[in-house]
């Protein structure tokens, strides 16, 4: 059975650091796109950051301070979230989809999805 699970979420104070994992199962994590979307209350889902095999992209509001990467061999995508701030706190969910040859993660087009890791931010 094809699954996602989040993990890494807590509480951290503004500037901290906080490191989320994404566990697969079920699948070959190197023939998948795996992004990483954050929904705080009250506000909808946004696109966080987005992984191929080998790029990486980022939304507006983290680039510079957010770093995606990949272990294949542990079937395991990272987002370092470094610098936090009040505006980061939100549910983070990984999703999957099957490489494209695009680094393109719309949350439209992802296939498979995590129940998501709470993160919340204190001043």
């Amino acid at each position: 059975q094809l699954q996602l699970v989040e993990s890494g979420g807590g509480s951290v104070q503004v500037g901290g650091s906080l490191r989320l994992s994404c566990k697969a199962s079920g699948f070959v994590l190197d023939y998948y796109e795996i992004g990483w979307f954050r929904q705080a209350p009250g506000q909808g889902r946004e696109g966080v950051s987005c992984i191929s095999k080998d790029r990486t992209s980022y939304g507006d509001s983290v680039k510079g301070r957010f770093a995606i990467s990949r272990d294949n061999a542990e079937s395991t995508v990272y987002l370092q979230m470094n610098n936090v701030k009040v505006e980061d706190a939100a549910v983070y969910y990984c999703a999957a989809k099957p490489n494209t040859g695009h680094l393109d993660c719309p949350d439209y087009a992802m296939s498979y999805w995590g129940k998501g890791t709470l993160v919340t931010i204190s001043s």
